[in-house]
């Protein structure tokens, strides 16, 4: 006879009682009695669909088992993530505390964390924005060096991140994902991976996998014709040579983007000769988002009277704030037409101008015919006084081809030299750099020509796949650690109702997608982001669709992470039944089983309640 449930007063405890046999798999209730007839007319005032589907409700009935286990018994969940830089990092700091039971392994090709930071060496690498607010929210480092820090200091910062948090316990560095599969079957991941030092490659499971690889990562030297056939110093500026001596040579660097603006005045007073091939005019600004008086070429070294006041943990509090928010209040300049953009036009002119005065002539090449912000914003100090100077020259002309020993330009003339710097940027269309397989699709040509998401997060037919800093997933304005994180908090609260609830898959569906891919199709528009300009924002294509950037400010994406809309995901439970409740147990939590634990965590003390929060605690009262 199979074991029945009871419930009888315990005046000890105030409690059910659970009456079963000892400790089998499933407790049944195959021999749940008949519904009386009365019965069966009450379900029938708010629920017809008894007596029109008595034989499968039966079935039902009699094929379902309760899962033996309390509702909160910790549930294993294993998530890959690829990649540790910011986002790496971040998540190895966030997803532990925040998914009960998590297994986490972080994969990256590098032999240290850092990303971008970690590989990019080249002369004048800095931040482009004050290092005060390109940290995390959590862990402030109040005694930056330089107000617009060096590449060295921001990866020495987030590695002491990694450090601190305990990352490393998490990390398989040198470890290069080189594909990943899908098995609807099994609910189930397998990464293809090469341990770069042993050159072993072996596979791994996991039920979730995170991409952080970054937008700028998979860097690309320029297909020109008789490139590999150049004898001379080549190189692209993220794989600088730090062997490499610039010093009395001729050089050239190609590009006109954010590397290739802090290249050109570092190198300009070492070389003997600079050839600047630049193809697109781009706007040159005082700072990314109006902060401050902006940057210098030399250090821009705070006053030792202000980092001594950032001792007080108030004051750098205030001064965090007051910062970081000029980050926020931006937003307005992006639209076509506004008084801001229009401002932002005229002070960038006149800021060039003033730049440009030893070759004036140089202006009507430099200025763009589109607006401020259709591309990023690249401040660069020292870039336009570089193009001024006697050894260097500004060369608009498009390149032809390579000779062994320079580059031929379309008008045919030769310019030799022994050293090309390309800074021509990276792979601007957010498709991965290895195949992603899933229901006979692969997510790089899921991606083609244009990658489409729900809310940057996911994509539909790409079960338990997620994304940081993925198409459409980050506002312009605002800044990158926060965004990082409150992705991050957004996936955290994805993982605990799967590892909880007995999810095997969940994806986005397609018209959750389509809705909202409708609704960024028809903001940008309303923007400088669609004028004519090339940008990593719409892959490189002038006019193109806008995948780079969030719909809405900073402030506005913020807002809609704070609550998943879960309707908007398909699910597929684990129970073999394919009952959703199969998580509920047997009815029990952890600390009634073992009859101790705090059983009234939502008590408080009344000057200690805040009725806007209350009860709404994930973690309170868990048995962790």
């Amino acid at each position: 006879m199979a074991p029945s449930l009871e419930h009888t007063t315990s005046h000890e405890a105030g409690l059910p009682v659970l009456v079963k046999d000892k400790a089998p798999a499933f407790v049944d209730v195959i021999s749940s009695p008949e519904p009386s007839g009365q019965e069966v007319k009450n379900v029938q005032n708010g629920h017809s669909f008894l007596n029109e589907n008595r034989e499968n409700f039966q079935r039902h009935v009699q094929t379902f088992q309760l899962e033996d286990h309390p509702i909160d018994a910790p549930a294993k969940i294993r998530v890959a993530v690829i990649g540790a830089g910011l986002a790496g990092i971040t998540a190895g700091v966030l997803l532990p505390v925040k998914v009960p039971g998590i297994e986490l392994q972080i994969f990256d090709k590098n032999a240290d964390v850092g990303g971008t930071w970690y590989e990019n060496v080249y002369p004048g690498v800095r931040c482009d924005i004050p290092a005060n607010v390109y940290q995390s929210t959590f862990e402030p480092k109040t005694n930056w060096t330089e107000e617009y820090a060096q590449g060295a200091e921001i990866l020495q910062y987030w590695q002491h991140v990694a450090q601190k948090y305990n990352v490393y316990q998490y990390l398989k560095l040198r470890h290069k994902v080189g594909a990943a599969k899908w098995d609807e079957d099994t609910g189930l991941w397998t990464l293809r991976v090469e341990n770069l030092t042993s050159e072993e490659i072996y596979s791994l499971e996991f039920d979730v996998v995170i991409t952080a690889i970054g937008r700028f990562n998979a860097w690309k030297l320029p297909d020109y014709p008789g490139i590999k056939d150049y004898q001379g110093h080549l190189r692209h500026s993220s794989a600088w040579d730090p062997n490499f001596d610039p010093t009395g040579k001729n050089v050239a660097v190609i590009g006109n983007g954010a590397s290739a603006i802090q290249v050109v005045p570092n190198l300009q007073p070492l070389v003997k000769h600079l050839d600047h091939y630049a193809r697109s005019p781009t706007w040159i600004a005082g700072s990314f988002g109006g902060e401050g008086p902006g940057r210098r070429l030399e250090p821009n070294y705070y006053p030792k009277e202000l980092l001594d006041s950032f001792k007080d943990p108030e004051t750098y509090h205030k001064f965090r704030k007051n910062l970081e928010s000029t980050f926020y209040r931006r937003f307005g300049t992006l639209f076509k037409g506004s008084e801001t953009n229009k401002g932002l036009r005229q002070g960038f002119i006149q800021l060039m101008a003033d730049r440009l005065q030893k070759k004036p002539e140089l202006l009507e090449h430099i200025i763009p015919d589109f607006s401020p912000n259709c591309r990023r914003l690249t401040p660069g100090p020292g870039y336009l006084e570089a193009l001024t100077e006697d050894n260097v020259s500004f060369i608009r002309t498009p390149i032809h081809h390579f000779t062994t020993d320079g580059i031929v330009t379309i008008d045919g003339v030769l310019r030799k030299v022994e050293a090309v710097i390309c800074s021509t940027g990276a792979n601007v269309d957010m498709r991965p750099p290895f195949p992603i397989f899933a229901n006979g699709k692969d997510l790089r040509d899921a991606w083609s020509p244009d990658p489409l998401t729900y809310l940057g997060f996911s994509t539909p037919s790409f079960p338990n796949l997620l994304h940081v800093q993925g198409p459409n997933a980050a506002g312009h304005s605002g800044t990158v650690p926060n965004q990082v994180e409150t992705q991050l908090v957004y996936i955290a609260k994805l993982l605990r109702k799967v590892s909880s609830q007995g999810i095997k898959s969940f994806s986005p569906s397609q018209a959750a997608t389509d809705d909202f891919v409708a609704y960024a199709d028809s903001f940008f528009p309303k923007t400088v982001f669609s004028e004519n300009c090339s940008s990593w924002a719409n892959g490189g294509r002038p006019g193109g669709r806008i995948h780079g950037h969030w719909p809405g400010s900073a402030s506005h994406v913020n807002f809609l992470r704070r609550d998943p809309r879960w309707e908007d995901w398909e699910w597929k439970c684990k129970s073999q039944t394919g009952n959703r409740f199969s998580w509920l147990g047997n009815g029990w939590t952890r600390k009634e089983e073992r009859g101790e634990g705090d059983l009234t965590p939502y008590l408080k003390k009344p000057g200690d309640i805040d009725l806007r929060s209350y009860h709404e605690s994930w973690f309170e009262g868990l048995d962790r």
